[in-house]
């Protein structure tokens, strides 16, 4: 696996922006849904279950 540069602190930054701007656009009715359709879409960009997984578990960490 080729190993991609990490994004910056104001790109990171940029990106929150989004996601909870994207969060508040969906409401709290529809947040969850929201999150399940960018999670699968992102996993699909990524196109590795393992490197997935292993996302999956370090989000989890620390809630």
């Amino acid at each position: 696996m080729e190993n991609k540069p990490a994004l910056t602190i104001p790109d990171l930054e940029t990106v929150y922006d989004t996601l909870a701007t994207a969060i508040d656009q969906a409401g709290p009715e529809r947040a969850e849904l929201f999150l399940v359709k960018l999670a699968l879409l992102n996993a699909n960009a990524l196109a590795d279950p393992a490197l997935f997984a292993d996302h999956v578990q370090r989000a989890l960490q620390d809630l």
